[in-house]
């Protein structure tokens, strides 16, 4: 840790430690005062290593840090609903690891962190204290007189056997048979085999571009690098008026910046899944003691554990460029999970065939058969998709009389909208919701198409929302509020009598009262 807390600390320390060099014109004395800065890091790290102990005592894990004032953070190990390790480039060079704690309190901070204990002292953390959640589990079942049984399937699929006669009954004849003990049956708490779900095969890596978000990667080093020359120009002595020029030269050579944005283009699928590669380097799904592990990364690698008996459904993303190349992209929908857009990943790019068949296995089915929403919300989505570049286009073209070169906006504007037919139409086609066996299911999108499947026990409330155009189209969002994953999970424009009844079909006790009977014909 004294050696990795200063590194660590090095970027923040760069911008001061190179102004103090040039304000003191890189004499001896600006060097000694960086010589300082340096020092300062490292006091700074020993004094942090040394004042930090941790310990489980009593049922609870306390980190101690006593810096300047004293602070004590304790955290109950019955709380613990997930132990996060990932070892950054440099931790792994010296064997060790970052290990955070999840309480499943929701934010996007764990509550605990331990910074440099070693990858076994890592894993073995982690063992002792996600099981203590097991054993709390076994404790109350067996308080209640049984013994919960679990296996690596679903959650939900949970067998119980009576610990003992039922009160009342007749006492059997004879002396008693071995109670029979149903095989591959383990208590919770007990540790139970590990079994990998899912490796991402390495040549699948390359439909991770697909995604969208990671094509981008060219253009934001070269938007990174325009920062930091913007940034650092003053104390590296570079004119910001210099960066401007070269902008300016580069617009006025057209075939130059043109050759410039063709290599941009072309670099993007290189370097986007490059870039995937390194984040999803042997992304691997196990099933590992009552949670799902998936590990991930090639510099930097990180072991997420989802407690399985708090997993509601998942939810499956599929990108336009994705569709086509029938890939998918998975998440669990986990209840107290802070940062769940990260942690809560279940598989990376794959083909969308293999993505179902690994959810199946690891939380449930995909529900199909989803009920189609009204032509109304046909007409909506062509609305939104097309009117706004139009209106785009008619005030860029009052304003090109003015200056001419506004007529390629309206062109591009023009495009646009027509583009827009197709996509407005293929929203609708994306819209659509089902109940069915227990669970719930809702899908939008079209530049980015999710849908989500949450088991209905874990809808906590409803939201039916009208706008004044929604009120006018008689259509309206209903949002199954769920305490796990994004909060909310909505079916768009559905017919007002279709999204009360849709609502009432999960919950029937709770919209009884705001709901009359129809009547008798």
């Amino acid at each position: 840790m004294l050696l990795t807390e200063p590194i660590r600390t090095l970027p923040s320390l760069l911008l001061p430690l190179t102004g103090v060099l040039f304000l003191g014109g890189f004499s001896s004395g600006s060097f000694g005062w960086a010589a300082f800065g340096l020092v300062g890091s490292v006091l700074y790290a020993v004094v942090r290593w040394a004042t930090f102990t941790y310990q489980v005592i009593g049922g609870r894990l306390e980190l101690t840090r006593a810096l300047i004032g004293r602070s004590v953070r304790t955290i109950p190990l019955e709380r613990i609903r997930g132990v996060d390790v990932s070892s950054p480039p440099l931790h792994r060079l010296l064997g060790l690891a970052v290990l955070r704690i999840d309480t499943g309190a929701g934010g996007s901070k764990q509550e605990g962190e331990l910074d440099g204990v070693t990858l076994v002292e890592a894993e073995r953390l982690k063992a002792a204290l996600l099981w203590h959640a097991r054993a709390r589990a076994a404790r109350r079942a067996e308080a209640r007189g049984t013994v919960a049984a679990h296996g690596d399937g679903p959650p939900g699929a949970a067998v119980t056997v009576p610990a003992g006669p039922l009160p009342g009954s007749p006492a059997p004849a004879g002396p008693s048979p071995a109670p029979a003990v149903p095989p591959a049956r383990h208590r919770t708490g007990e540790a139970l085999p590990e079994r990998v779900l899912f490796v991402v095969p390495r040549r699948w890596l390359a439909y991770g571009p697909l995604s969208g978000s990671y094509l981008l990667t060219p253009f934001a080093f070269v938007a990174g690098a325009a920062g930091l020359a913007f940034q650092w120009g003053s104390e590296l002595r570079i004119d910001g008026r210099i960066v401007v020029g070269a902008g300016e030269w580069l617009w006025g050579h057209p075939l130059l910046l043109a050759g410039a944005l063709v290599v941009l283009v072309l670099a993007m699928p290189v370097l986007g899944a490059a870039m995937y590669a390194v984040f999803n380097w042997d992304f691997t799904l196990r099933a590992r003691d009552g949670y799902l592990v998936a590990e991930r990364g090639l510099l930097t690698r990180r072991s997420v554990s989802l407690e399985r008996r708090r997993v509601r459904g998942f939810e499956l993303v599929e990108g336009l460029a994705e569709r086509w190349a029938g890939v998918a992209r998975a998440w669990a929908i986990v209840t107290g999970l802070g940062d769940s857009g990260t942690r809560g990943q279940l598989l990376s790019a794959i083909p969308r065939r293999a993505a179902l068949d690994v959810v199946r296995e690891a939380v449930g089915p995909i529900l199909t058969g989803l009920r189609p929403h009204p032509p109304v919300a046909r007409r909506r989505r062509l609305f939104r998709a097309v009117f706004p570049w139009l209106v785009t286009a008619a005030c860029a073209a009052v304003a090109a009389r003015s200056w001419p070169p506004l007529w390629w906006a309206v062109a591009a504007a023009l495009v646009l909208a027509v583009l827009g037919v197709p996509l407005g139409l293929d929203r609708y086609r994306s819209l659509g919701h089902t109940h069915e066996g227990g669970r719930l299911s809702v899908r939008s999108g079209s530049l980015r198409r999710s849908q989500v499947v949450i088991e209905e026990r874990a809808v906590v409330g409803w939201t039916l929302r009208q706008t004044w155009f929604q009120r006018r189209a008689g259509v309206l969002t209903v949002v199954a509020g769920v305490g796990a994953g994004s909060g909310g999970y909505a079916a768009i424009d559905v017919g007002e009598a279709q999204g009360v009844a849709f609502a009432a079909e999960v919950t029937p006790a709770w919209l009884a009262p705001f709901t009359e009977d129809a009547p008798p014909s």
